[in-house]
């Protein structure tokens, strides 16, 4: 099984401290110089930074929300590779990929050269443990290589084909960095430079300062490729309590608030409030290789028992859509019929089957869904023990196989972009994050299947039958597909409303 990666909690313990010039000379957490230019942008975030900024980690989402940091690529509405830092790109054979850069600048003031980019990309390779763009069974055995090509091109090469290329580069956690990033002192575990993305970006907005991990101030980078911002920086609040983040929001602390609860959305003017159809599935994942849920028919108990649509209006209030499948309406090309697995065993005839439901609390409304799911699955027959932790200390053994079941929460699009390699690396028998415990062969067939498809439209119907054969083995439950709200102040524009979760605050986000 492939190394773990922590979707929350800090995984690079030994990553240096941000540079002194994080803290502010009057030893308040923003400058007043540049507050009194006008236009700065308050803003409340969700997560708190866990791993220093590192790009690698969870903090790359929250570097690329913050428009610090990016890539190669990006998304587009439609879930497609785009040009971001590279204006253009071609296939040359089955491994190697060329990428035409546009003319850009760093955030120290260098520019964005193809040797700049291939040693920003091979520094990404050595991370530990990798990003997670980077891993997966689809991967397995590729390593990445990245070299200058003449005055604007970079060739990316991979050790066998690798269609989803242009579309994993896309990654948050692969964002090009200048030089200046590993020069640094402190390494990671396995020796290698760590980076440091303060003023080394390429974003519309610079890393400037943090006071731990409570507060953060950014400025605008005026030499931004993609013009000037509006906004002139940005201060921002790290506030985990989302009754607390929807406070500062409704009492004019700040000027936009992500995730807000759906227990406070009520609290909230309707105009205030914004919401977003994503990729993030809510399911309930059954451990199919220990356990009663071993047996097809007694998963096939638990699928019956379970209501998606009481989850949708009750939990979530009407802030959610009945799970329908691994993928939800968010991503277009996969919001057509919904699948229809056939050939399921009949439900087994269930009577006090003892199970531990585990879940966590990092995201507010997971525990109420698990206490609605206890009742369901009661009713069905089973004995329903409750397990709620935090993050971090739940997925070492939730992917151990030590629970019975787990609800959990994934943006199916976040790690590469690729439908595909989100389906390898969380259903198949190699697969590192299997919280199902899934292997089984015809699931492992569809996904190579797909994985073999390079045109983007044979990918997406490709992924689409891996989806209905991952389904077909009752491993896992989809149960609401997530719609994210942020509170947004009435004189705030501009703010991206992302489905993938990668950019919140751009060049137009303004008040």
């Amino acid at each position: 099984m492939h190394s773990v990666r922590r979707r929350w909690a800090a995984a690079l313990p030994l990553l240096p401290l941000l540079a002194g010039c994080f803290a502010a000379r009057d030893g308040s957490p923003y400058d007043a110089g540049a507050e009194a230019g006008g236009g700065r942008l308050r803003v409340a975030m969700a997560f708190p930074p866990a791993e220093r900024f590192s790009p690698y980690g969870a903090d790359a989402t929250l570097l690329s929300r913050l428009g610090v940091t990016e890539g190669l690529t990006r998304l587009d509405g439609n879930g497609g590779a785009v040009p971001a830092l590279a204006e253009s790109w071609t296939r040359e054979s089955g491994r190697g990929w060329m990428f035409t850069l546009r003319e850009a600048r760093f955030q120290d003031g260098t520019e964005v050269t193809p040797a700049a980019v291939a040693g920003a990309l091979t520094h990404a390779t050595r991370a530990d443990p990798p990003p997670a763009a980077l891993t997966g069974v689809a991967l397995t055995g590729v390593a990445l290589t990245a070299e200058a090509v003449g005055e604007r091109r970079v060739r990316v090469t991979t050790a066998t084909a690798d269609s989803a290329l242009p579309l994993r580069l896309s990654s948050p956690s692969l964002a090009v960095l200048s030089p200046k990033a590993y020069r640094t002192q402190a390494h990671t575990r396995r020796g290698e430079a760590a980076a440091d993305p303060v003023g080394t970006a390429t974003g519309p907005f610079t890393l400037t300062r943090a006071t731990g991990t409570t507060r953060a101030t950014l400025h605008r980078f005026d030499d931004y490729w993609g013009g000037l911002a509006h906004a002139s920086g940005l201060d921002v609040r790290f506030i985990a309590d989302g009754t607390a983040r929807t406070n500062a929001l409704r009492g004019g602390e700040v000027d936009l608030a992500e995730a807000v609860p759906v227990s406070q959305a009520a609290t909230l003017d309707r105009a205030t409030l914004r919401e977003v159809p994503t990729a993030r599935t809510t399911a309930l994942f059954l451990n199919t290789r220990s356990g009663p849920f071993a047996d097809p028919a007694v998963r096939a108990a638990a699928r019956e028992a379970v209501d998606g649509s009481a989850l949708a209006e009750d939990v979530y209030e009407g802030h959610a859509d009945t799970g329908r499948g691994l993928f939800g309406p968010a991503l277009t090309w996969a919001a057509g019929e919904p699948p229809r697995p056939s050939g399921r065993p009949a439900a087994a005839r269930v009577r006090n089957a003892s199970i531990t439901l585990a879940t966590y609390d990092n995201r507010p409304e997971l525990p109420e869904v698990a206490q609605v799911l206890q009742q369901q699955l009661r009713r069905a027959g089973f004995g329903v023990k409750l397990e709620v932790r935090e993050y971090s200390r739940l997925e070492g053994d939730a992917l151990a196989g030590t629970f019975d079941a787990v609800v959990a929460a994934r943006n199916t699009m976040l790690d590469t972009g690729d439908p595909v390699s989100y389906l390898a690396d969380d259903f198949t028998c190699d697969g590192g994050y299997n919280l199902a415990r899934v292997c089984d062969k015809a699931v492992d067939r569809a996904v190579a299947e797909a994985g073999s498809r390079a045109d983007d439209a044979a990918r997406h119907r490709a992924a689409l039958a891996a989806q209905t054969a991952v389904l077909r083995t009752d491993g896992v439950v989809p149960l609401v597909h997530q719609r994210i709200l942020h509170g947004v102040g009435a004189s705030v524009r501009g703010v991206i409303l992302d489905p993938y979760e990668r950019t919140l605050v751009g060049t137009g986000t303004r008040r």
